[in-house]
């Protein structure tokens, strides 16, 4: 059974091992590149986001999700509550990644479908989602659960095309 929930104390081992998978990939959503030395600062940190407290200059309101399965890690998602220019651009509303060991199984279309129903209960009534356009596994999961390509367009901080998508929030399911 999977489960999605905002991070706790008790998925220590889980967070760490999920990480020592990921080794020197690229970490989606970025939260997963925040220090988690000292597991608790972590989940305070994470926690405080979501309640826009103690955010940097340049963030929003942003709440993290852990798919769990048997006791386990599967998939972190980051939910930003609302966009600035700058994120409509380059980060969206959602960012995701599964656990490498994982991959394959439907995780990360489960965990965008959950993700949308709480951007619903924020309010939202669309997100936008951003994805370099090699990332085809990407791209698969959020048409697959109602995106529609906006734009695709280049900036300066990435190397390759970037694929904007619009999903509306689907009220009834929220």
């Amino acid at each position: 059974m999977r489960s999605l929930i905002t991070p706790a104390l008790e998925y220590e081992e889980s967070y760490r091992s999920y990480i020592d998978e990921l080794g020197d990939a690229e970490r989606y959503p970025f939260t997963l590149d925040f220090e988690f030395d000292d597991f608790s600062a972590l989940v305070t940190r994470l926690d405080n986001f979501s309640l826009g407290i103690d955010l940097p200059d340049d963030f929003v309101p942003n709440t993290t999700y852990w798919l769990v399965e048997d006791g386990e890690i599967i998939g972190v998602f980051s939910l930003r509550h609302h966009m600035t220019e700058r994120l409509k651009r380059l980060g969206g509303h959602i960012g995701f990644g599964v656990r490498p060991s994982a991959q394959g199984r439907g995780v990360a279309k489960e965990l965008l479908r959950q993700t949308l129903a709480q951007a619903g209960r924020l309010g939202l009534s669309e997100v936008l989602v951003v994805c370099l356009k090699e990332n085809v596994a990407s791209s698969r999961v959020i048409e697959a659960n109602g995106g529609a390509l906006e734009s695709e367009y280049s900036v300066p901080e990435y190397d390759g095309l970037l694929l904007r998508y619009a999903i509306p929030i689907d009220k009834g399911t929220s």
